[in-house]
């Protein structure tokens, strides 16, 4: 009696064990990695895009960028970067020419200081440590210079600078300061400002005192803002 009992015991697992099997057979597959992970992306690409919609919305142009470059490169199938991609060209473009414009401006340097006797207003830009410099100054009036470390440049009497403005040629004259200083003063200060404003690259060819070398200058001028080089009241001759 015990020995059939047990038979029947065994058979019905063996049975349960069948139906079980069956059972999963017979209903969907158990989701892989990726469809475990479906549900959880999604929830991320709409918080990231909410986000993106925020900085659209304050013209936080950097920090769109970054996140809308982010959607598309992490849920590049989503409906958040199609959204993204509606408007993510414009915004690009648009940052990346703020950003050009804003590192043009930060090469210029504007100052205005006690200097001699009077007041100098300048607006300077550097390159190799040759500063090109717009200068106004009550006593002294308006100048424009190149001032770099001594003994200077070779400049006998009158001399011509090679250059090209925006890659067309220029000769510019000049003339070294008698009062020794490793300088370049330019003859027309006018006609090289108003050059200057219309320029977006300015090179100079000089020949450096220490040891007659020659050197390329490249003056990115194209951030010049006139505005903030300030007049200093009367001016007199230069």
């Amino acid at each position: 009696m015990k020995s059939a009992f047990f038979r029947y015991a065994v058979m019905a697992c063996c049975v349960a064990a069948l139906l079980a099997g069956c059972s999963q057979q017979s209903g969907a597959p158990a989701p892989d990695a990726a469809q475990q992970q479906a549900p959880s992306q999604t929830g991320d690409a709409t918080r990231n895009l909410d986000t993106y919609r925020q900085l659209l919305r304050i013209h936080n142009d950097e920090m769109a960028v970054t996140m809308g470059q982010d959607i598309v490169k992490r849920f590049p199938d989503s409906a958040a970067a199609k959204e993204v991609r509606q408007t993510l060209p414009e915004i690009e473009k648009r940052y990346t020419e703020a950003s050009e414009k804003n590192r043009l401006a930060g090469l210029w340097l504007y100052q205005v200081s006690p200097m001699a006797g009077g007041t100098q207003s300048t607006a300077t830009i550097v390159n190799n440590r040759v500063q090109l410099v717009l200068r106004r100054h009550t006593s002294w009036g308006q100048s424009v210079f190149l001032y770099g470390s001594k003994p200077g440049f070779v400049c006998r009497g009158n001399c011509a600078i090679a250059g090209t403005v925006d890659g067309k040629p220029v000769r510019i004259m000049a003339f070294a300061p008698s009062t020794g200083e490793p300088g370049l003063m330019i003859r027309d200060d006018k006609a090289f400002i108003a050059m200057l404003q219309k320029a977006k690259k300015l090179t100079l060819e000089v020949t450096l005192a220490d040891g007659e070398k020659k050197q390329t200058l490249i003056y990115e001028v194209g951030g010049f803002d006139p505005a903030k080089w300030v007049g200093v009241g009367k001016q007199g001759k230069k």
